[in-house]
């Protein structure tokens, strides 16, 4: 059965993105930009990958299906891009979006738990939640593997990774690894 799959870069306290979705406050980091074109291709935009030296064709490894929510899409939005993951089977969950013009982008308006459940029955490889924080609260329950990229930096406010109900769930680490900007990424799974 596919999992579902948070990874997610946050800051010391937490947050995902600024309070404007701004994230270019995390420090960057060459060899973290090396271990994710290496070992997860897929969570990289398709239309960033030639900027860094990526085929735009580049197989995915784990992920093949991606659901995020509306503040996610947005930024790809911004610079007319329609489908920000070409290269995977886009979802946006959005109850006030209205419609996407773009048919590799498949927009869902409601239960996204629903929608999870469906994929997760489908052939394939796992499905990214590559956010936001009001998404990944709701599909809380869901989640099977967290993959955790934290930034040492407080952003002191903007968007939770997890933005809902006072609801504890447990997860185990299983794995860390270190970058040379301090940043620390950890592997979850749910407990």
């Amino acid at each position: 059965m596919r999992k579902l799959v948070y990874y997610v870069g946050m800051s010391l306290d937490g947050y995902i993105a600024g309070p404007t979705g701004e994230f270019d406050f995390y420090p960057f980091d060459a060899e973290m930009v090396a271990w994710t074109k290496a070992d997860y291709p897929e969570f990289i935009p398709t239309h960033i990958r030639p900027h860094i030296g990526m085929a735009g064709d580049e197989p995915n490894k784990r992920c093949d299906t991606v659901v995020m929510g509306r503040g996610t899409y947005e930024p790809a939005l911004s610079i007319d891009v329609t489908s920000p993951y070409a290269h995977m089977k886009q979802y946006v969950v959005s109850s006030t979006l209205g419609r996407i013009d773009d048919p590799a982008v498949e927009l869902v308006e409601r239960d996204p738990v629903g929608l999870v459940r469906r994929l997760e029955r489908e052939k394939g490889g796992d499905i990214w939640l590559a956010g936001g924080g009001k998404l990944a609260a709701e599909l809380l329950g869901e989640i099977d593997e967290m993959i955790i990229k934290s930034y040492p930096v407080v952003a002191g406010g903007g968007v939770p990774a997890f933005s809902g109900a006072f609801r504890p769930t447990l997860f185990t680490p299983t794995e860390r690894k270190e970058f040379g900007n301090g940043a620390l990424v950890t592997w979850f799974t749910r407990a």
